[in-house]
């Protein structure tokens, strides 16, 4: 083992140690993400009430936005007239086997809140983020899609898998 190998591998060991603390920052999502482009919903129903504004899209549910994906069991969409006249959605709350998935990173829990204007999600509930090798787990994940900025809070576990060097024939 090289001594560079060493090094990275107390470094990662240090980061991991301190990032079980109370909350840590997150890499997470496409700086390219644009809320402002058309969201799909797929579901197996659909209930709405027209008159509040609000849908109820049940079984199988997808959302999607650009490279961004939300699947859940069940979920809420709120949507209002803008300027133009047109309807947009303010806000998609999925509940119920919740996964995120923007790019190859994904993000799973029990809940998660997509407020469209802002590109903000927050997602609640036994939070387990994949990125490639790497996981990281806590209670609440915030996510600034358009940045890729999120942070992680409550009792954050986190598993570096550093890529292994290459081999050398000598």
């Amino acid at each position: 083992m090289s001594l560079r190998t060493s090094l990275l591998g107390i470094a990662l060991t240090l980061v991991a140690l301190s990032a079980t603390a109370q909350g840590t920052e997150v890499g997470f999502g496409n700086p390219e993400h644009d809320s402002s482009a058309p969201v799909e919903v797929v579901a197996d129903q659909l209930d709405v009430q027209r008159s509040e504004g609000k849908a109820k899209f049940t079984g199988n549910v997808v959302v999607t936005q650009g490279l961004m994906k939300l699947f859940g069991d069940v979920v809420d969409v709120e949507y209002a007239e803008n300027a133009e006249g047109d309807t947009e959605i303010q806000w998609v709350h999925a509940v119920g086997n919740v996964t995120l998935l923007n790019g190859v990173e994904a993000a799973e829990g029990d809940d998660a809140v997509y407020t469209v204007e802002s590109g903000l999600v927050v997602m609640t509930g036994d939070v387990l983020v994949t990125q490639g090798e790497n996981t990281m787990a806590g209670e609440k994940l915030t996510v600034q899609l358009e940045t890729g900025v999120g942070q992680m809070e409550g009792r954050v576990r986190v598993l570096f898998n550093p890529e292994s060097e290459p081999e050398t024939t000598e």
